[in-house]
């Protein structure tokens, strides 16, 4: 068991993290807002997961990198971390880019 995937996915959240709090993206935007926008994506691609498993078109691939412990069959946890990063990123990026559309509006 090895925690270096989900290390690199918390270090790459801590990323986010500091990206919203510095230029005020998302969370330090409308926090509220915010949590429900990011916990409905994450519990969105669960459930996309869940169905693709329960279909037989996602399988949990085995390597060395990942700590293997499982939320459900076939989904590892780490699927979680990186549903919350890919959600959070999203979401930094639309609203870093409603800044730069507001700023050149403005210019």
């Amino acid at each position: 068991m090895t925690f270096a995937y989900l290390g690199a996915l918390l270090v790459s959240l801590a990323g986010m993290v500091v990206l919203d709090w510095r230029y005020r993206l998302f969370f330090w935007r409308s926090p509220v807002r915010a949590a429900i926008v990011l916990i409905s994506g994450v519990v969105f691609f669960l459930i996309w997961d869940l169905v693709g498993i329960d279909l037989g078109l996602f399988s949990r691939g085995e390597t060395a990198y990942m700590t293997g412990i499982l939320l459900a069959p076939e989904l590892p946890l780490e699927e979680a971390f990186f549903l919350t990063f890919l959600c959070y990123l999203t979401m930094n990026l639309v609203a870093l880019f409603d800044l730069i559309l507001t700023a050149r509006r403005r210019a």
